[in-house]
């Protein structure tokens, strides 16, 4: 069911294709701006925006200089456009802060579907209520809020996309269990996995170690079981 009142920016210099787009969400009751470059996207974005849907072949600043702009001040949801032959796009992408990518040419009816899970996602994620002394979980140095969707580390507020606080909040919460790519990815995406999905979730992996790890080359924390897949400890 379609959330009321989300705001989606959508950026895209293809006028027919943004047109297209906008015509579709719009009929799915979402309220959509535009951009057809990378300077109007970052003077359209706004606090109340919910998704951004972001092409990365954009003239003058790129997609890709968008995203590590939004990730500067906002975990937003992030869709990324790509060429289907630019494989390396998508792991720029995702590894600069993207929480999903569609490939060029898509179905419109994926596009929605992939439009829905952020959008649903991103209203539980932000209407959870303030954290309380029951809404911490607490490993060695960090403490994790569930409720308020940041980690503290060594009392330095540490601060993750939606779906990276997902994955985190998962593994922390069962220390020494172990989860594979396809666990991950269904839990954090809520959609059944495919196996192109492992880069998407070894990235935000990555991500995470960026953010939480001393040395992110040799993480304390968040493990490797090779052949397995990931663990907490």
């Amino acid at each position: 069911m379609t959330l009321p009142q989300s705001k989606i920016l959508l950026v895209e210099d293809d006028a027919d294709i943004r047109e297209g787009i906008r015509v579709i969400l719009e009929t799915e009751g979402y309220l959509v701006s535009e951009a057809a470059n990378g300077e109007g996207a970052l003077s359209s974005f706004d606090a109340q925006t919910d998704l951004v849907i972001l092409d990365i072949m954009l003239p003058g600043i790129s997609g890709f200089e968008v995203l590590e702009e939004l990730r500067e001040k906002s975990s937003v949801p992030v869709l990324i456009l790509t060429a289907r032959s630019q494989e390396q796009d998508k792991l720029l992408g995702l590894t600069n802060g993207a929480d999903d990518y569609l490939t060029k040419p898509f179905s419109y009816v994926e596009l929605v579907a992939r439009v829905r899970a952020h959008l649903r996602r991103r209203n539980i994620y932000d209407k959870q209520e303030e954290p309380g002394m029951d809404n911490w979980v607490t490993a060695g140095d960090l403490r994790l809020s569930k409720s308020g969707k940041y980690v503290l580390k060594k009392e330095e507020k540490l601060t993750f996309t939606e779906i990276e606080f997902k994955i985190l909040k998962l593994l922390m919460e069962n220390p020494g269990k172990v989860f594979t790519i396809a666990d991950l990815y269904e839990y954090a995406w809520e959609e059944p996995y495919f196996l192109n999905a492992n880069n998407t979730v070894m990235v935000h992996i990555r991500r995470i170690r960026t953010k939480l790890e001393d040395n992110p080359q040799e993480p304390r924390h968040l493990k490797t079981v090779w052949g397995r897949g990931y663990q907490f400890v």
